[in-house]
């Protein structure tokens, strides 16, 4: 008799998948690990020790760079947030028109573009800029980062829309309710486990950035990202495992935040 295909049964599939989160996060394991070194050395262990974090801590260029870089992923995620919300409103609740296809590809554009064809464009229209007003401050980070992470924080948000039930709307507005009455008691309930999946994403994408961080800052704009880049061409110490386990753990706390909040709201 012959066997019956299972499709949840995949010989090798297990291994695979072992091999490859073990290729992922060994890395990232070593990192950490090597980051309560208590030599100066990243590739040999002399003992467990909180030094580099606490240099890290006292070490002024980093706080001056921790704090500009949570500034500009908190304003360029609330600004592209708020962005994208309105791009999804206007592209899902809608009929179906010529163009409109056009403008999907265009809000995704950036996610297409290699990042580093975005940078340079970025530095030419900002360098003339710098010339014409002799303006050179964080705004120019603000809009870089703004306009790269509006279309991570539309897909979630767009995603979130399509899935839900017009009925509910459709309710509201028999019982005459108004359009901003409708959105603010039914559409924006729905659609906030959407809002915060984007904001999240812009604000990772935005405190992750280099290329265009790079490219766009100007003098004595230093943030956490190009500062380590900065410092693995000089001399390599545990300290810069230590921010990047800092890193780490903040992503993981806004992911196990973002869950719980999710699991909280379904219950």
């Amino acid at each position: 008799m012959a066997r019956r295909f299972d499709i949840r049964a995949q010989p090798g599939f297990a291994v695979i998948a072992l091999f490859t989160f073990f290729l992922l996060y060994l890395p990232i394991a070593t990192l950490v690990t090597y980051a309560f070194n208590a030599g100066n050395s990243i590739a040999v262990w002399e003992g467990v020790s909180l030094r580099w974090f606490i240099s890290a801590a006292n070490n002024d260029i980093v706080q001056d760079a921790a704090k500009r870089s949570l500034i500009i992923a908190t304003v360029a995620a609330t600004i592209s947030t708020i962005a994208a919300t309105m791009a999804a409103l206007a592209t899902t609740r809608t009929r179906s028109y010529r163009g409109l296809t056009f403008k999907y590809a265009f809000i995704n554009q950036p996610l297409m573009v290699p990042e580093i064809v975005t940078a340079v464009a970025l530095l030419i229209v900002f360098s003339r800029i710098k010339v014409w007003t002799g303006y050179s401050g964080l705004g120019y980070l603000l809009a870089a980062h703004t306009a790269f992470c509006i279309p991570f924080a539309y897909l979630p948000i767009r995603a979130r829309l399509e899935g839900m039930d017009l009925m509910l709307e459709r309710a509201a507005a028999d019982l005459y309710a108004t359009p901003w009455m409708t959105f603010r008691r039914i559409t924006l309930p729905l659609l906030r486990p959407g809002i915060i999946a984007g904001f999240m994403l812009a604000f990772v994408i935005s405190l992750d950035d280099v290329v265009i961080t790079e490219f766009v800052k100007s003098g004595g704009q230093e943030t956490l990202p190009t500062y380590m880049l900065g410092q693995l061409r000089r001399i390599v110490t545990p300290e810069i495992n230590a921010i990047a386990t800092v890193f780490l753990a903040l992503s993981v706390a806004i992911v196990t935040a973002f869950f719980f909040l999710n699991r909280k709201k379904a219950q």
